[in-house]
């Protein structure tokens, strides 16, 4: 697992829970990360990087392939926001799969 004791920890892994979904709105045209009886508004960054939440993906594999999608920003403020963004969802209980 990511994180340090401090942090609830991020599977190495990470994909999203059986009880979340990525839905399109076509109103706000964002999309939203929607669970039981509430739901999160993502921005273009964190619709990224829920996207590569399948559980197919490392943390650093996420890492690498959004710094290679967008070379303008370090790789370092790219990992800072993954792993903030990923255990937010976790502490939510958003996140599973292989610790």
């Amino acid at each position: 697992p990511v994180g340090d004791a401090q942090d609830v920890l991020v599977p190495i892994r990470p994909r999203l829970s059986h009880k979340v979904r990525l839905r399109f709105d076509r109103r706000t045209g964002r999309y939203l990360l929607l669970y039981p009886e509430r739901g999160i508004e993502l921005n273009e960054t964190a619709t990224e990087i829920v996207r590569l939440c399948t559980g197919a993906w490392t943390v650093d594999d996420m890492v690498r392939e959004l710094a290679a999608a967008h070379v303008e920003t370090s790789p370092a403020a790219i990992e800072r926001d993954v792993q903030g963004f990923l255990t937010a969802l976790a502490r939510r209980g958003l996140l599973q799969g292989l610790s």
